[in-house]
Protein backbone atom coordinates (compact mmCIF):
# COMPACT_ATOMS: atom_id res chain seq x y z
CA UNK A 1 0.00 0.00 0.00
CA UNK A 2 2.94 2.30 1.27
CA UNK A 3 4.39 2.03 -2.73
CA UNK A 4 1.03 2.85 -3.99
CA UNK A 5 0.98 6.01 -2.21
CA UNK A 6 4.31 7.31 -3.12
CA UNK A 7 3.86 6.53 -6.55
CA UNK A 8 0.40 8.78 -6.23
CA UNK A 9 2.12 11.56 -4.87
CA UNK A 10 5.20 11.01 -7.56
CA UNK A 11 2.94 11.80 -9.70
CA UNK A 12 1.36 14.71 -8.36
CA UNK A 13 4.89 16.19 -8.05
CA UNK A 14 5.45 15.36 -11.76
CA UNK A 15 2.39 17.14 -12.89
CA UNK A 16 4.05 20.72 -11.61
CA UNK A 17 2.09 20.64 -8.08
CA UNK A 18 3.86 21.87 -5.17
CA UNK A 19 5.21 19.47 -2.40
CA UNK A 20 2.78 19.71 0.99
CA UNK A 21 4.73 19.93 4.01
CA UNK A 22 3.82 18.39 7.51
CA UNK A 23 6.30 20.73 9.94
CA UNK A 24 6.39 17.80 13.26
CA UNK A 25 7.24 20.20 16.54
CA UNK A 26 7.61 23.18 14.23
CA UNK A 27 8.10 25.59 17.02
CA UNK A 28 6.82 29.48 15.37
CA UNK A 29 8.38 27.98 12.21
CA UNK A 30 11.88 27.96 11.07
CA UNK A 31 12.21 24.98 8.79
CA UNK A 32 8.63 26.13 7.86
CA UNK A 33 9.98 29.29 6.33
CA UNK A 34 12.89 28.06 4.78
CA UNK A 35 10.64 25.65 2.97
CA UNK A 36 8.43 27.94 2.11
CA UNK A 37 11.11 30.25 0.52
CA UNK A 38 12.23 27.45 -1.57
CA UNK A 39 8.54 26.71 -3.38
CA UNK A 40 6.80 24.24 -0.87
CA UNK A 41 3.46 24.64 0.64
CA UNK A 42 3.20 24.78 3.80
CA UNK A 43 0.40 22.16 4.36
CA UNK A 44 -0.32 21.71 8.47
CA UNK A 45 2.27 21.92 11.74
CA UNK A 46 2.11 20.44 14.99
CA UNK A 47 3.36 22.57 18.40
CA UNK A 48 3.00 22.55 21.80
CA UNK A 49 4.09 25.23 23.06
CA UNK A 50 1.05 27.72 22.94
CA UNK A 51 2.77 30.94 21.49
CA UNK A 52 5.17 28.76 19.32
CA UNK A 53 1.56 27.79 17.54
CA UNK A 54 0.28 30.72 17.07
CA UNK A 55 3.19 32.08 15.08
CA UNK A 56 2.98 29.32 13.32
CA UNK A 57 -0.80 29.70 12.42
CA UNK A 58 -0.49 33.62 11.93
CA UNK A 59 2.85 33.34 9.26
CA UNK A 60 1.44 30.46 7.51
CA UNK A 61 -2.07 30.43 7.45
CA UNK A 62 -3.38 33.69 7.72
CA UNK A 63 -4.09 33.24 11.30
CA UNK A 64 -7.09 30.97 10.69
CA UNK A 65 -7.90 29.44 14.13
CA UNK A 66 -7.57 25.45 13.51
CA UNK A 67 -3.51 26.14 12.44
CA UNK A 68 -3.22 28.39 15.43
CA UNK A 69 -4.30 25.95 18.09
CA UNK A 70 -1.74 24.40 19.98
CA UNK A 71 -1.34 20.98 19.75
CA UNK A 72 0.15 17.52 21.27
CA UNK A 73 1.99 15.17 19.36
CA UNK A 74 1.33 12.10 22.04
CA UNK A 75 -2.84 12.64 21.65
CA UNK A 76 -2.79 14.02 18.22
CA UNK A 77 -2.38 11.23 15.51
CA UNK A 78 -2.27 12.10 12.22
CA UNK A 79 -6.22 11.10 11.14
CA UNK A 80 -7.46 13.54 14.26
CA UNK A 81 -4.86 16.37 12.70
CA UNK A 82 -5.92 16.02 9.14
CA UNK A 83 -9.75 15.76 10.14
CA UNK A 84 -9.77 19.23 11.92
CA UNK A 85 -7.59 20.56 9.27
CA UNK A 86 -9.56 19.89 6.68
CA UNK A 87 -7.13 18.30 5.18
CA UNK A 88 -9.20 14.67 4.32
CA UNK A 89 -6.94 11.24 4.70
CA UNK A 90 -3.66 11.66 6.51
CA UNK A 91 -2.02 9.42 3.83
CA UNK A 92 -2.97 11.79 0.70
CA UNK A 93 -2.10 15.33 2.74
CA UNK A 94 1.40 15.57 2.66
CA UNK A 95 4.29 14.76 0.27
CA UNK A 96 7.45 16.00 3.17
CA UNK A 97 7.64 15.71 6.69
CA UNK A 98 10.37 17.69 8.69
CA UNK A 99 10.64 18.57 11.58
CA UNK A 100 12.58 17.51 15.05
CA UNK A 101 11.66 15.49 18.06
CA UNK A 102 13.63 16.48 20.95
CA UNK A 103 16.71 14.48 21.84
CA UNK A 104 15.52 13.49 25.18
CA UNK A 105 12.66 12.08 23.81
CA UNK A 106 14.69 8.88 23.28
CA UNK A 107 18.03 9.35 24.76
CA UNK A 108 18.56 6.18 26.98
CA UNK A 109 16.79 3.81 25.08
CA UNK A 110 19.39 2.47 23.06
CA UNK A 111 19.65 0.87 19.77
CA UNK A 112 18.55 -2.49 20.38
CA UNK A 113 15.25 -0.74 21.89
CA UNK A 114 14.76 1.75 19.63
CA UNK A 115 14.75 -1.12 16.72
CA UNK A 116 12.42 -2.92 19.06
CA UNK A 117 9.81 0.05 19.51
CA UNK A 118 10.09 0.47 15.64
CA UNK A 119 9.06 -3.16 15.68
CA UNK A 120 6.45 -3.03 18.18
CA UNK A 121 5.38 -0.14 19.26
CA UNK A 122 2.66 -1.25 20.75
CA UNK A 123 4.78 -2.30 23.43
CA UNK A 124 6.28 0.06 24.86
CA UNK A 125 3.34 2.59 24.42
CA UNK A 126 3.53 3.44 28.18
CA UNK A 127 7.42 4.11 28.02
CA UNK A 128 7.43 7.97 28.13
CA UNK A 129 11.22 7.94 26.67
CA UNK A 130 9.64 6.57 23.97
CA UNK A 131 6.85 7.88 23.32
CA UNK A 132 7.58 10.86 21.22
CA UNK A 133 9.65 8.92 18.91
CA UNK A 134 6.98 6.27 18.41
CA UNK A 135 4.56 9.11 17.61
CA UNK A 136 7.36 10.57 15.47
CA UNK A 137 7.18 7.88 13.63
CA UNK A 138 3.30 6.93 13.47
CA UNK A 139 3.43 10.43 11.80
CA UNK A 140 6.34 8.66 9.27
CA UNK A 141 4.55 5.85 8.76
CA UNK A 142 0.51 6.97 8.21
CA UNK A 143 1.53 9.90 5.88
CA UNK A 144 3.46 7.98 3.77
CA UNK A 145 6.01 10.83 2.87
CA UNK A 146 8.33 10.62 -0.18
CA UNK A 147 10.99 12.72 2.09
CA UNK A 148 11.61 13.32 5.33
CA UNK A 149 13.82 15.95 7.39
CA UNK A 150 14.97 16.08 11.27
CA UNK A 151 17.06 18.74 12.41
CA UNK A 152 18.23 19.05 16.05
CA UNK A 153 21.13 19.25 18.62
CA UNK A 154 24.59 18.42 17.43
CA UNK A 155 24.52 16.22 20.48
CA UNK A 156 21.86 13.91 18.93
CA UNK A 157 25.16 12.09 17.64
CA UNK A 158 26.68 11.80 20.73
CA UNK A 159 23.86 11.84 23.79
CA UNK A 160 24.17 9.54 26.68
CA UNK A 161 26.37 7.58 24.91
CA UNK A 162 24.25 7.35 22.12
CA UNK A 163 24.15 7.88 18.43
CA UNK A 164 20.21 8.82 18.05
CA UNK A 165 20.93 10.23 14.89
CA UNK A 166 22.11 7.01 13.66
CA UNK A 167 19.48 4.71 15.24
CA UNK A 168 16.65 7.35 13.56
CA UNK A 169 18.64 6.69 10.54
CA UNK A 170 18.39 3.02 10.74
CA UNK A 171 15.15 2.78 11.45
CA UNK A 172 14.07 4.72 8.58
CA UNK A 173 16.25 3.19 5.81
CA UNK A 174 13.81 -0.30 7.09
CA UNK A 175 11.03 1.70 5.98
CA UNK A 176 12.16 2.15 2.64
CA UNK A 177 14.19 5.51 2.93
CA UNK A 178 17.92 6.36 1.48
CA UNK A 179 19.12 8.61 4.48
CA UNK A 180 22.12 11.13 5.31
CA UNK A 181 22.56 12.86 8.33
CA UNK A 182 25.69 15.64 9.24
CA UNK A 183 26.53 18.41 11.22
CA UNK A 184 26.32 21.66 9.64
CA UNK A 185 26.73 25.06 10.22
CA UNK A 186 24.32 28.38 9.60
CA UNK A 187 26.97 30.64 9.03
CA UNK A 188 28.05 28.80 5.69
CA UNK A 189 24.57 29.79 4.39
CA UNK A 190 24.08 33.20 4.73
CA UNK A 191 22.86 33.47 8.26
CA UNK A 192 24.30 36.08 10.73
CA UNK A 193 25.32 33.34 12.97
CA UNK A 194 27.85 30.39 13.79
CA UNK A 195 24.60 28.01 14.87
CA UNK A 196 25.88 23.98 14.69
CA UNK A 197 23.02 21.85 13.89
CA UNK A 198 22.55 18.00 13.30
CA UNK A 199 20.41 17.64 10.12
CA UNK A 200 19.17 14.10 8.63
CA UNK A 201 17.73 13.74 5.18
CA UNK A 202 15.75 10.68 3.80
CA UNK A 203 14.08 10.64 0.64
CA UNK A 204 12.34 7.33 -0.56
CA UNK A 205 13.85 5.05 -2.15
CA UNK A 206 11.21 5.13 -5.55
CA UNK A 207 13.10 8.81 -5.74
CA UNK A 208 16.77 8.26 -5.03
CA UNK A 209 19.23 5.69 -3.80
CA UNK A 210 21.11 8.22 -1.54
CA UNK A 211 20.92 11.52 -0.38
CA UNK A 212 23.21 14.72 -1.06
CA UNK A 213 23.79 17.79 1.38
CA UNK A 214 23.24 21.34 0.42
CA UNK A 215 25.98 23.77 -0.78
CA UNK A 216 28.08 25.61 1.79
CA UNK A 217 26.85 29.72 -0.32
CA UNK A 218 29.11 31.54 2.22
CA UNK A 219 32.52 30.81 4.29
CA UNK A 220 34.20 31.59 7.71
CA UNK A 221 36.72 29.98 9.86
CA UNK A 222 34.96 28.93 12.52
CA UNK A 223 36.31 29.94 16.62
CA UNK A 224 37.95 27.06 18.33
CA UNK A 225 35.26 26.32 20.33
CA UNK A 226 33.18 25.40 17.62
CA UNK A 227 35.37 22.86 16.12
CA UNK A 228 36.07 21.23 19.76
CA UNK A 229 31.81 20.78 20.03
CA UNK A 230 31.90 19.14 16.71
CA UNK A 231 34.70 16.78 17.94
CA UNK A 232 32.88 15.81 21.03
CA UNK A 233 29.32 15.06 18.86
CA UNK A 234 31.76 13.01 16.33
CA UNK A 235 33.43 10.90 18.36
CA UNK A 236 31.12 8.26 18.88
CA UNK A 237 31.47 7.93 15.30
CA UNK A 238 34.87 7.84 15.10
CA UNK A 239 35.20 5.04 17.20
CA UNK A 240 33.06 3.34 14.91
CA UNK A 241 33.52 0.30 12.60
CA UNK A 242 32.12 1.83 9.41
CA UNK A 243 33.47 -1.22 6.45
CA UNK A 244 30.16 -2.58 7.22
CA UNK A 245 28.14 0.48 5.81
CA UNK A 246 25.52 0.82 8.52
CA UNK A 247 26.83 4.50 8.95
CA UNK A 248 24.93 6.48 7.53
CA UNK A 249 26.95 10.08 8.64
CA UNK A 250 27.83 11.89 5.49
CA UNK A 251 30.63 14.84 6.33
CA UNK A 252 29.69 18.15 5.66
CA UNK A 253 30.79 19.99 2.22
CA UNK A 254 34.21 21.88 2.99
CA UNK A 255 33.43 25.60 2.54
CA UNK A 256 36.18 28.33 1.52
CA UNK A 257 37.01 31.36 -0.06
CA UNK A 258 36.75 30.38 -3.49
CA UNK A 259 33.70 28.67 -3.23
CA UNK A 260 31.29 31.83 -1.72
CA UNK A 261 30.44 34.95 -0.28
CA UNK A 262 32.53 35.97 3.34
CA UNK A 263 29.76 35.01 6.30
CA UNK A 264 27.59 37.69 7.29
CA UNK A 265 28.57 39.76 10.05
CA UNK A 266 26.23 40.79 13.67
CA UNK A 267 26.73 44.46 11.86
CA UNK A 268 25.54 44.11 8.64
CA UNK A 269 22.72 42.28 9.57
CA UNK A 270 21.56 44.53 12.49
CA UNK A 271 23.20 48.19 11.53
CA UNK A 272 20.16 49.54 9.96
CA UNK A 273 17.42 48.79 12.30
CA UNK A 274 16.63 51.66 14.94
CA UNK A 275 18.80 52.54 17.47
CA UNK A 276 17.65 52.25 20.98
CA UNK A 277 19.77 53.92 23.39
CA UNK A 278 19.50 52.05 26.28
CA UNK A 279 20.67 54.39 29.34
CA UNK A 280 18.38 57.54 27.70
CA UNK A 281 15.36 56.06 27.84
CA UNK A 282 16.05 54.68 31.14
CA UNK A 283 16.51 58.42 32.55
CA UNK A 284 13.22 59.25 30.79
CA UNK A 285 11.38 56.96 31.81
CA UNK A 286 10.68 55.17 28.22
CA UNK A 287 12.20 52.04 29.44
CA UNK A 288 10.61 50.57 32.73
CA UNK A 289 10.31 47.19 34.72
CA UNK A 290 7.63 45.15 32.72
CA UNK A 291 5.80 43.05 30.24
CA UNK A 292 7.30 44.44 26.95
CA UNK A 293 4.70 43.82 24.78
CA UNK A 294 4.67 44.48 20.55
CA UNK A 295 2.24 47.83 20.57
CA UNK A 296 5.03 50.80 19.98
CA UNK A 297 6.09 51.21 16.55
CA UNK A 298 9.67 52.66 15.42
CA UNK A 299 10.09 53.84 12.36
CA UNK A 300 13.06 52.35 10.76
CA UNK A 301 15.73 55.10 9.47
CA UNK A 302 19.22 53.69 8.87
CA UNK A 303 18.03 53.70 4.71
CA UNK A 304 21.88 54.05 3.82
CA UNK A 305 22.99 51.69 6.18
CA UNK A 306 20.99 48.87 4.49
CA UNK A 307 22.98 45.71 3.21
CA UNK A 308 22.36 43.10 0.77
CA UNK A 309 21.62 40.88 3.97
CA UNK A 310 18.94 43.61 5.10
CA UNK A 311 17.56 44.33 2.46
CA UNK A 312 16.74 40.66 2.28
CA UNK A 313 15.25 40.82 5.51
CA UNK A 314 12.81 43.73 4.73
CA UNK A 315 12.09 42.18 1.05
CA UNK A 316 11.54 38.40 1.88
CA UNK A 317 8.76 37.71 -0.46
CA UNK A 318 5.39 37.24 0.98
CA UNK A 319 6.77 38.48 4.59
CA UNK A 320 8.15 42.00 3.47
CA UNK A 321 8.51 44.27 6.08
CA UNK A 322 6.73 47.70 7.19
CA UNK A 323 7.94 50.95 7.64
CA UNK A 324 7.89 50.56 10.99
CA UNK A 325 8.69 47.71 13.76
CA UNK A 326 6.64 46.84 16.73
CA UNK A 327 8.87 43.95 18.01
CA UNK A 328 12.19 45.93 18.44
CA UNK A 329 12.24 45.81 21.94
CA UNK A 330 15.32 44.96 24.99
CA UNK A 331 15.32 44.38 28.35
CA UNK A 332 15.03 46.63 31.67
CA UNK A 333 18.12 45.77 33.16
CA UNK A 334 19.12 48.48 34.92
CA UNK A 335 21.96 47.73 36.98
CA UNK A 336 24.13 46.76 33.66
CA UNK A 337 24.02 49.35 31.14
CA UNK A 338 26.65 51.27 31.79
CA UNK A 339 29.16 48.03 32.08
CA UNK A 340 27.88 46.93 28.43
CA UNK A 341 28.98 50.43 27.18
CA UNK A 342 32.35 49.74 29.11
CA UNK A 343 32.89 46.14 27.53
CA UNK A 344 35.23 45.51 24.64
CA UNK A 345 34.11 43.20 21.58
CA UNK A 346 34.12 39.49 22.69
CA UNK A 347 34.33 40.13 26.24
CA UNK A 348 32.83 37.74 28.19
CA UNK A 349 31.78 37.45 31.49
CA UNK A 350 34.95 37.39 33.26
CA UNK A 351 35.71 40.75 31.78
CA UNK A 352 32.83 42.12 32.94
CA UNK A 353 33.01 41.10 36.21
CA UNK A 354 36.31 42.57 36.52
CA UNK A 355 35.62 46.10 34.51
CA UNK A 356 31.98 46.40 37.26
CA UNK A 357 34.34 45.41 40.00
CA UNK A 358 36.54 48.93 38.91
CA UNK A 359 33.00 50.70 37.93
CA UNK A 360 32.23 49.49 42.43
CA UNK A 361 35.43 51.16 43.01
CA UNK A 362 34.84 54.41 41.32
CA UNK A 363 31.80 54.42 42.96
CA UNK A 364 33.26 54.43 46.42
CA UNK A 365 35.82 57.03 45.64
CA UNK A 366 33.56 59.00 44.91
CA UNK A 367 31.59 59.13 48.03
CA UNK A 368 32.19 61.77 50.73
CA UNK A 369 32.06 59.41 53.06
CA UNK A 370 33.52 55.34 52.08
CA UNK A 371 30.92 53.08 53.99
CA UNK A 372 32.83 49.95 56.04
CA UNK A 373 33.64 47.24 53.77
CA UNK A 374 31.00 44.48 54.34
CA UNK A 375 28.09 47.17 55.47
CA UNK A 376 24.88 46.86 54.87
CA UNK A 377 25.46 50.55 52.76
CA UNK A 378 28.62 48.70 51.10
CA UNK A 379 27.04 45.29 50.19
CA UNK A 380 23.90 47.40 48.78
CA UNK A 381 26.62 49.52 46.28
CA UNK A 382 28.34 46.73 45.32
CA UNK A 383 24.89 44.87 44.50
CA UNK A 384 23.54 48.20 42.36
CA UNK A 385 26.96 47.52 39.61
CA UNK A 386 28.30 44.27 40.28
CA UNK A 387 26.56 41.29 38.92
CA UNK A 388 26.25 38.49 41.43
CA UNK A 389 27.86 35.48 39.34
CA UNK A 390 30.83 33.79 39.96
CA UNK A 391 33.09 34.23 36.76
CA UNK A 392 34.92 30.79 37.30
CA UNK A 393 31.45 29.15 37.06
CA UNK A 394 30.15 31.06 34.65
CA UNK A 395 32.34 32.49 31.93
CA UNK A 396 30.19 32.27 29.16
CA UNK A 397 27.22 33.40 30.65
CA UNK A 398 27.69 36.72 28.71
CA UNK A 399 29.16 38.19 25.38
CA UNK A 400 29.38 41.22 23.88
CA UNK A 401 29.18 40.95 19.79
CA UNK A 402 31.98 41.61 17.77
CA UNK A 403 30.72 43.64 14.82
CA UNK A 404 33.05 42.50 11.99
CA UNK A 405 31.68 38.06 12.93
CA UNK A 406 28.68 36.37 12.80
CA UNK A 407 26.83 36.41 16.15
CA UNK A 408 27.33 32.84 18.18
CA UNK A 409 24.57 30.63 18.55
CA UNK A 410 21.06 32.26 20.38
CA UNK A 411 19.66 30.13 22.40
CA UNK A 412 15.78 30.00 24.01
CA UNK A 413 17.89 31.11 27.05
CA UNK A 414 17.09 34.36 25.29
CA UNK A 415 13.86 34.20 26.94
CA UNK A 416 15.53 34.63 30.24
CA UNK A 417 18.20 37.28 30.07
CA UNK A 418 19.75 38.00 26.80
CA UNK A 419 23.44 38.47 28.69
CA UNK A 420 24.89 35.84 25.71
CA UNK A 421 24.23 38.82 22.85
CA UNK A 422 25.34 42.26 24.24
CA UNK A 423 25.10 44.40 21.36
CA UNK A 424 28.37 45.45 19.87
CA UNK A 425 27.74 49.08 20.16
CA UNK A 426 28.81 50.67 23.23
CA UNK A 427 26.83 53.75 22.87
CA UNK A 428 23.21 51.71 22.64
CA UNK A 429 24.87 49.54 25.82
CA UNK A 430 22.26 46.93 26.04
CA UNK A 431 21.28 43.33 24.97
CA UNK A 432 19.80 42.32 21.60
CA UNK A 433 15.95 43.36 20.61
CA UNK A 434 13.65 40.66 19.86
CA UNK A 435 13.78 42.27 15.94
CA UNK A 436 17.61 41.89 16.14
CA UNK A 437 17.83 38.27 17.49
CA UNK A 438 15.10 37.29 14.54
CA UNK A 439 17.50 39.38 12.11
CA UNK A 440 20.65 36.97 13.62
CA UNK A 441 18.84 33.91 13.08
CA UNK A 442 17.54 35.28 9.86
CA UNK A 443 14.10 35.78 10.15
CA UNK A 444 12.51 38.38 7.69
CA UNK A 445 11.35 41.63 9.68
CA UNK A 446 7.77 41.21 8.30
CA UNK A 447 7.46 37.73 10.20
CA UNK A 448 5.48 37.79 13.43
CA UNK A 449 6.04 36.75 16.78
CA UNK A 450 3.04 36.24 19.14
CA UNK A 451 3.39 36.95 22.74
CA UNK A 452 5.18 38.96 24.50
CA UNK A 453 8.66 39.71 24.58
CA UNK A 454 9.99 36.66 26.48
CA UNK A 455 7.84 34.09 24.62
CA UNK A 456 9.14 35.45 21.29
CA UNK A 457 12.73 35.47 22.63
CA UNK A 458 12.54 31.74 23.44
CA UNK A 459 10.55 31.10 19.87
CA UNK A 460 13.64 32.64 18.17
CA UNK A 461 16.27 31.03 20.10
CA UNK A 462 14.36 27.44 19.41
CA UNK A 463 14.28 27.97 16.06
CA UNK A 464 15.75 26.35 12.70
CA UNK A 465 17.62 29.25 11.23
CA UNK A 466 15.40 29.97 7.95
CA UNK A 467 18.04 30.80 5.23
CA UNK A 468 19.80 27.06 6.76
CA UNK A 469 16.45 25.53 6.21
CA UNK A 470 15.59 26.81 2.52
CA UNK A 471 19.21 25.79 1.39
CA UNK A 472 18.22 22.28 2.65
CA UNK A 473 14.89 22.82 1.15
CA UNK A 474 16.27 23.60 -1.91
CA UNK A 475 18.84 20.60 -2.17
CA UNK A 476 16.24 18.09 -1.41
CA UNK A 477 13.58 19.57 -4.37
CA UNK A 478 16.84 19.62 -6.64
CA UNK A 479 16.81 16.00 -5.66
CA UNK A 480 13.18 15.02 -6.61
CA UNK A 481 13.03 16.94 -9.23
CA UNK A 482 16.26 15.19 -10.47
CA UNK A 483 14.54 11.83 -10.33
CA UNK A 484 11.39 12.91 -11.44
CA UNK A 485 12.99 14.00 -14.79
CA UNK A 486 15.22 10.68 -15.15
CA UNK A 487 13.68 7.90 -18.05
CA UNK A 488 12.60 5.03 -16.44
CA UNK A 489 13.69 6.07 -12.79
CA UNK A 490 10.57 4.14 -11.10
CA UNK A 491 11.29 0.81 -13.34
CA UNK A 492 14.77 1.13 -12.74
CA UNK A 493 14.67 1.56 -8.42
CA UNK A 494 11.96 -1.12 -8.25
CA UNK A 495 14.17 -3.60 -10.70
CA UNK A 496 17.47 -2.87 -8.50
CA UNK A 497 14.74 -4.02 -5.40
Amino acid sequence: MNESVIRQKIARLRAGKMPRVLDLFSGCGGLSLGFHAAGYEIAAAVEFDRDAAKSHGTNFHKGAAAHCLARDITTTPPATLTSALGLGKPESAFDIIVGGPPCQAFARVGRSKLREVADHPEAFRHDPRARLYIDYLDYVDICVPVAVVMENVPDMLNHGGHNIAEEVAEVLDSRGYACGYTLLNSAFYGVPQMRERMLLIAIHRELAGEVHLPEPTHWIDLPPGYEGSRAVALKLLANTDNSAGENHYLPAIDAHPKKGAKAVTAEEALKDLPVIDARAQMKDGTLKRGARRFDVPLAYGGADKQTGYAKLMREWHGFTGRDKLLDHVIRYLPRDYELFARLKAGDQYPEAFKCAGLMFEEALARLDKRPRKNSAAWKALRDSIVPPYDPGKFPNKWRKMEPDKPARTLLAHLGKDGYSHIHYDSAQARTISVREAARLQSFPDGFVFCGTMNPAFRQIGNAVPPLMAKAVAESVLEQIRAALCEPGRLAKVAGAR
